[in-house]
């Protein structure tokens, strides 16, 4: 049975902006320190990660705002300064006399002969390394033009990047863009990871994420409660060995319906992932113009046109939505497997044009072991929200979707949520190659699989994803991302689902 190896260490939880500000004073006193300790040691962990980006840089150029962000950027730039680099620091009121901790730091850095000058896009050209130390996670709102401007000149340079606590202009939140966000090459973290990091827009703003608990890790979290885990292949224990004794009949009958005329790729594929996954058997039911084309060259899948009843009742789970379409023979199907599914409860996976015909007859059906794994528009769909909602807030609609359908709900996307209307994950794996023809058909087969061979919904769904996304990377490691087409996925899971 697959399970957690070990309780989800501090790295993998995820706190949101306002625990971190009201929990940090109480974890430091704790911990025996104060806040402006934590603001010593967030400005020498960005230097640090400045020295890992690129240890060789001469010049660096810190942009600061005016609250605790920019006190962190100070430290960064004093620490900078005291190990030989020139460090040269910005700001959008130079002269601004800032107040409390961000105060002392600004202090100290004078005292030691630095200065402040203006921002210009000029001093881009003088850099090797910008530390964007503007915007913290406090702002909620669109930022002001002269921030947008300043923001706008960094991302049009070629010059890399390091984000203090987060990229400014990016809600840390939700990962939406507060209408410019820097785009950075490394974001460093602190005290707690902030969901709108690890997620559509903010995952990509973000690049690399550094995390650093700053030595009030422990302290932290048995003060605030986290709102969702980050959810690493390394946190599962896998398979394990099969019995000696067992037969293909041990490791589930799934079915696979989908495949409209025209669309016999996409069923293909969640029936061949589902093999490459361990299911034991696997029946896919097709429209009768594609049944050649779905089990040419892959003998080991049945495939059918006809007897759906008789294939629903072979079948210990069910994989709909691949290929489906929506015109009235995709629509008789759903209605067949739905009711079928409702009068002889067994899990299911709908994906694809499943969920878009679902969102129609929401209330028509009442499903208990369900995942669900829409793309953003599918989502919206299902919610009657539009695709930018969706993007904006993928924590707030994940759950709604999970909510709404008493579903185990799967966000696909650049950090993938899962979501089981009282838990969430987020993908840490993944990457942009992924992003082609057929790529969820492959996870709705591997989710099937899973499901077939006795997983709970909800570790199926996590470990489907995981391991879907962490394929993925090891492909482009090993061929790039750009020509990396669906099918390739296949022996990667396969070795991966071994592990």
């Amino acid at each position: 049975m697959l399970d957690s190896k070990h309780a989800t260490s501090l790295s993998h939880k995820l706190y949101r902006a306002e625990q971190v500000r009201e929990n940090e004073g109480e974890a430091a006193k704790h911990s025996g320190c104060d806040l402006f300790t934590l603001m010593e040691r967030a400005g020498e962990a960005v230097f640090r990660q400045c020295q890992n980006l690129l240890p060789n840089t001469d010049v660096y150029l810190v942009i600061v705002g005016q609250g605790n962000n920019a006190g962190d950027g100070y430290v960064a730039a004093l620490t900078a300064r005291q190990a030989g680099k020139q460090v040269l620091v910005a700001a959008v009121e130079p002269h601004r006399i800032l107040q409390g901790d961000a105060g002392e730091a600004q202090r100290r850095w004078l005292e030691a002969g630095g200065q402040i000058e203006a921002f210009s896009p000029a001093l881009l050209d003088k850099a090797d390394l910008v530390v964007d130390a503007m915007l913290g996670t406090g702002i909620t709102s669109y930022i002001r033009n002269e921030f947008a401007d300043i923001i706008d000149a960094l991302n049009e340079h070629s010059v890399p990047v390091v984000s203090v606590d987060v990229p400014s202009g990016l809600d840390a939140n939700t990962g939406q863009s507060l209408g410019r966000c820097v785009q950075a090459d490394v974001t460093v973290t602190f005290v707690g990871i902030k969901p709108g990091l690890t997620t559509g827009a903010g995952k990509q703003s973000c690049g690399m994420l550094a995390f650093e608990d700053l030595g009030i890790g422990k302290a932290f979290s048995a003060l605030a409660r986290s709102s969702a885990t980050l959810l690493d292949i390394e946190q599962f224990r896998g398979m394990g060995p099969r019995a000696v004794h067992s037969h293909k009949g041990t490791y589930g009958r799934l079915l696979c319906v989908g495949g409209n005329k025209g669309t016999a790729g996409a069923i293909r594929l969640s029936g061949e992932a589902a093999l490459r996954s361990g299911s034991g058997m696997v029946r896919v039911f097709t429209h009768e113009q594609s049944v050649i084309q779905v089990s040419a060259g892959r003998p080991e899948l049945m495939v059918t046109s006809d007897n759906l009843d008789d294939a629903l009742s072979w079948a210990s789970c069910v994989v709909i939505g691949p290929g489906l379409g929506q015109d009235d023979w995709a629509e008789t199907v759903f209605t067949t497997v739905m009711k079928h599914c409702q009068t002889h409860p067994k899990p299911m996976v709908i994906d694809a044009d499943a969920l878009n015909l679902l969102s129609r007859q929401a209330t028509a059906y009442t499903i208990n072991d369900c995942i669900l794994t829409p793309h953003a528009g599918e989502a919206a769909r299902l919610l009657g929200v539009s695709v930018d909602d969706v993007e904006a807030e993928r924590f707030n609609y994940v759950r709604q979707c999970a909510q709404r359908y008493h579903a185990t709900c799967v966000l696909k996307g650049a950090g993938t949520i899962i979501d089981n209307e009282r838990s969430t994950w987020v993908c840490k794996h993944g990457n942009p190659g992924m992003a082609t023809a057929g790529s969820g058909d492959v996870l709705s087969g591997i989710c099937g699989a899973l499901l077939a061979q006795g997983l709970s919904r909800d570790i199926a769904a996590k470990y489907a994803v995981a391991i879907h996304a962490k394929a993925g990377d090891d492909l482009a490691d090993l061929y790039g991302q750009r020509g990396m087409i669906a099918s390739d996925l296949f022996d990667a899971v396969r070795a991966l689902i071994n592990q």
